[in-house]
């Protein structure tokens, strides 16, 4: 998907611009960014002006908003602290641009001179003012408390801030007749394989393309999925109708390094292609909702606790490091709610 964003001036505010060919799945993901608009006259969807947004949107900071060449050199440090205990690319990522930002903010102090006292200004003066997402509060709060921790070795009572009640959002679930028309709408058995994965297998994008030919073991009727989330471990089922459509694919395709490759012999398949084999799914199948891959995950784990399936099991399925993680479902899960008769019905 071909995208710009720029920094705008609206009705004289400071906006940000973004301008995409139109897509829905996009429209509904800037939908959901607090005070996303959009401008016939400009011919795009613009947002507010915030740092939040602007990392979204990867726009490049000005000079001026550039931590101190002291706060550059504790930045590389602490990336370099990430590499070496194999935070994931995207954490370190997430991490290292809340430290930014926080170095931003007290580019003219020292940062041996920081106490808890600036780090709850900040919270307030900058975080709550520019009404930055819970979430990403969040990940300031916690990039700081590990930056200063391990690189400065100071004590930042970071428990005195107050961090913010996360809103509760239900994870979407599909039905299994819309989860079935999916993963029939293609006749490719490769993106028919993948996406079929996804969902009987309850995966996350990334751990389906890492997948490689010898995690899957026929014989014990498991798939290994290997250092996911949390570097850690875990096995799942392997249905045998999956097993069917692996032999099939492979013996079509022939992977050599992983399981599903790119073009290239060898190569990993990309996430940007995945997204396109469910997007060109869903035109098939005429389906209007904003269906992400997580949705299949979400409709797995909620399809396994309406057959039956025991919590704990599900949360070992998922790799999920708290059963509160898991619990989730339950809020989504509707065999008990059709039992339930509404008083309506007896009027």
């Amino acid at each position: 998907m071909i995208w710009e964003a720029k920094i705008i001036k609206h009705k004289g505010e400071n906006r940000i611009a973004v301008y995409f060919e139109k897509n829905a799945e996009w429209i509904a993901s800037i939908k959901q960014i607090e005070g996303a608009r959009w401008s016939q006259s400009l011919k795009a969807w613009h947002l507010p002006d915030t740092e939040e947004n602007r990392v979204r949107f990867k726009i490049k900071p000005a000079s001026h908003s550039l931590p101190s060449p002291e706060g550059i050199e504790q930045i590389q440090k602490f990336t370099q602290w990430l590499i070496s205990k194999r935070y994931s690319s995207s954490t370190i990522k997430t991490y290292t641009e809340a430290l930014k930002s926080f170095l931003v903010f007290y580019r003219e102090k020292s940062i041996s001179e920081i106490t808890n006292e600036d780090v709850i200004i900040y919270n307030n003066d900058y975080i709550s003012k520019n009404n930055l997402s819970a979430s990403y509060q969040n990940q300031i709060v916690n990039a700081l408390k590990l930056f200063f921790k391990t690189v400065q070795k100071k004590i930042i009572e970071i428990d005195a801030i107050h961090r913010p009640k996360r809103p509760k959002i239900l994870p979407n679930v599909l039905s299994k007749e819309e989860v079935k028309l999916i993963l029939n709408a293609h006749s490719n058995i490769k993106h028919k394989t993948m996406l079929s994965m996804i969902y009987s297998c309850g995966l996350r994008r990334s751990e389906l393309l890492n997948l490689k030919p010898l995690d899957i073991d026929s014989k014990r009727g498991i798939v290994i999925i290997r250092q996911a989330k949390g570097k850690k471990d875990r096995i799942v089922p392997l249905s045998n109708k999956i097993l069917i459509m692996l032999r099939e694919y492979y013996s079509t395709y022939k992977p050599t390094k992983w399981l599903f490759e790119g073009q290239t012999p060898g190569t990993l398949y990309s996430e940007k292609s995945l997204q396109s084999v469910l997007k060109q799914a869903l035109e098939k199948t005429k389906i209007a909702k904003p269906v992400s891959l997580h949705w299949l995950r979400h409709s797995y784990a909620t399809h396994l606790l309406e057959s039956g399936t025991d919590l704990r099991y599900i949360q070992e399925l998922l790799g999920h490091g708290s059963s509160k993680t898991t619990e989730i479902y339950t809020h989504v899960s509707t065999k008990s709610l059709q039992q339930i008769k509404s008083p309506f019905d007896d009027l």
